[in-house]
C-alpha cells in the first residue's frame, strides 16, 4: 500500500460510495476518519478560542483544543473500480445545518457515541431517522463501562439498528465499523435485488 500522501486516486475507479460519519461535539469523529483513511484526510480542524467559550460547551471534553468547522474527508479504496468516500461531520450545534446536505448521496451513516455524553447523540439520529438514511451506532472508548443494553436503551435504538463498540483511534476497530455499516445496508436489501 502507497504511504497515505502518496496514494493517488487509481484511474480505473469508476464508482464512489459516501458514508458519513456524525455524532457529537467531541466524539471522535475526525478521529476516525483519520485512523481508517488510506490517505492523509482532509479536515478542518481549527483551534478553540476564547470566542467560542458560551457558544460551544466544551466542559465534557477538558483536554480539547481544536474542533472541526466544516467537515473531516477520507478515502478507502475498496477495488480497481469503487472507492469509499468518508465525511466527518462536526458536532456542535451551531454546524448542524450541514448535515443534512453531507447525507445527500450517502449510502449510510455512522452515529459515533461519548456514553458519558449519550443525550448527545440523539439529534444526530433523528436526523438520519428524518432523512431516511440507515446507520450504525458506535461507542468510542472512554474508558465508561455501560453496556451495549444500556446504550441501545438509552438512545431508544431500533433493534434493527447495529450497536458497536469501538476505539476510534484504531484503524482496525474503524474498519470493523465500516463493514458492520456495510453489511447493515447489504442486509437491508431485499432479496434478489443488487445492493448498491
Amino acid at each position: 500500500m502507497p504511504e497515505r500522501a502518496q496514494a493517488p486516486l487509481d484511474s480505473t475507479v469508476k464508482h464512489a460510495l459516501k458514508i458519513v460519519v456524525i455524532g457529537g461535539f467531541g466524539v471522535g469523529k475526525t478521529t476516525l476518519v483519520r485512523s481508517v483513511s488510506e490517505i492523509r484526510p482532509l479536515d478542518t480542524e481549527a483551534t478553540m478560542t476564547d470566542v467560542g467559550v458560551g457558544v460551544d460547551d466544551a466542559t465534557a471534553v477538558p483536554g480539547k483544543s481544536t474542533t472541526t468547522v466544516a467537515f473531516d474527508f477520507g478515502r478507502i479504496s475498496l477495488d480497481a473500480e469503487h472507492v469509499l468516500y468518508l465525511f466527518g461531520a462536526p458536532g456542535q450545534q451551531r454546524f448542524w445545518f450541514l448535515w443534512d446536505r453531507l447525507f445527500q448521496g450517502a449510502l449510510g451513516a455512522i452515529v459515533l457515541v461519548d456514553q458519558r455524553r449519550i443525550a448527545d447523540s440523539w439529534y444526530a439520529i433523528d436526523r438520519l431517522e428524518h432523512q431516511g438514511t440507515p446507520f450504525v451506532v458506535a461507542c468510542n472508548d472512554f474508558g465508561d463501562a455501560h453496556t451495549a443494553h444500556e446504550v441501545r436503551d438509552a438512545l431508544d435504538l431500533d433493534p434493527a439498528v447495529p450497536l458497536l463498540m469501538c476505539d476510534a483511534r484504531s484503524r482496525e476497530s474503524s474498519k470493523q465499523v465500516l463493514i458492520a455499516l456495510v453489511e447493515h445496508l447489504y442486509s437491508a436489501v431485499p432479496q434478489g435485488e443488487s445492493s448498491p
